[in-house]
């Protein structure tokens, strides 16, 4: 998928040193799931990478700048009664905050969902200190339905979870 000035596309084994050099940086860490290491090391990237292989449909894009990895962002079908709903995730190096990226690229993927998955629901958690990822999206049409109190620790701290959501 192309975007302004990224490509979404699958993950490449050459995408191994450019995915440890943006995603090796607390500042990113500190936003995501605990499954996302810090230090992130080139060995992390390589088995993510290889994690992803051969999955069909992709569900999980590197952000393409410059043919180098500038983030990811990952769809996750539910499953039973949540079959309709899908979670969004994502983050984007550091060098590439305050520029409309990952607006543009949640946008894109929502088409994608909404097309390739017959969705109705796609829905993504905040933590509760993470202002700029609400604001994405809330840029991408997606509106706030609610805030789980101390809902997540991150950090050894208790957070709130924000609620984001975007009906088809």
């Amino acid at each position: 998928m192309k975007g302004s000035i990224f490509t979404l596309r699958g993950w490449q084994p050459a995408d191994a040193q450019s995915l440890q050099q943006q995603a090796d940086n607390k500042n990113i860490s500190n936003y995501l799931f605990d499954r996302f290491p810090y230090p992130y090391t080139i060995m992390d990237a390589e088995k993510f990478i290889s994690d992803q292989q051969g999955r069909n449909p992709v569900t999980n894009f590197a952000i393409i700048i410059n043919n180098k990895v500038a983030g990811g962002i990952e769809l996750k079908p539910g499953t039973d009664i949540y079959r309709k709903t899908a979670s969004l995730g994502y983050w984007l190096g550091e060098i590439f905050w305050g520029r409309g990226i990952m607006t543009e690229a949640v946008k894109r993927m929502t088409s994608y969902a909404f097309e390739k998955f017959g969705i109705i629901r796609l829905q993504a958690g905040v933590n509760g200190n993470n202002i700029a990822s609400m604001r994405v999206l809330e840029k991408a049409g997606f509106k706030k339905e609610a805030i789980l109190k101390s809902a997540i620790i991150k950090n050894g701290e208790i957070l709130d979870e924000h609620l984001f959501a975007l009906l088809k």
